[in-house]
């Protein structure tokens, strides 16, 4: 499993030209699913995700998380994550899961995301999507 985490001051996500997913200050996250990847992987990633401490306290130094500020989280599904580009210019995805299950560990991490109490929007598993942030930072992991 593979996540790119944007401290964001706001993101969306546009499907047809539909916002279907849209948060304040919190946390995008892409998530790639490879083929191998477990329930416990989700769960230590999303433990991670969580308690990173990336966002300012009175001091501006980062040592809060989106727990502490009372942030929402966008989950992106992106596969392309998990691209293997050591040979050629064509990336390979034959790590990335095949879509059911890829799409069931998404539903789950949202789902552990949502037990924290934390306000969490998806973008549409499969679909073209536009995603559109305002970093915050930026800050990046």
């Amino acid at each position: 499993m593979r996540a790119v985490i944007q401290r964001v001051s706001s993101a969306s996500v546009t499907v047809d030209g539909k916002t279907v997913a849209q948060i304040g200050d919190g946390l995008l996250v892409l998530l790639g699913v490879g083929h191998d990847d477990s329930e416990r992987d989700a769960e230590a990633l999303v433990e991670k995700v969580l308690g990173l401490r990336i966002f300012p306290d009175e001091n501006k130094k980062m040592n809060l998380s989106v727990l502490d500020i009372g942030g929402e989280v966008l989950v992106v599904s992106q596969f392309t994550l998990l691209a293997d580009v050591s040979k050629g210019r064509r990336p390979s995805f034959t790590r990335a899961a095949q879509p059911v299950m890829a799409e069931q560990m998404v539903d789950y991490v949202v789902g552990l995301i949502r037990d924290h109490g934390v306000a969490v929007a998806t973008g549409e598993f499969g679909a073209m999507m536009d995603v559109k942030l305002l970093n915050a930072g930026p800050v990046t992991t």
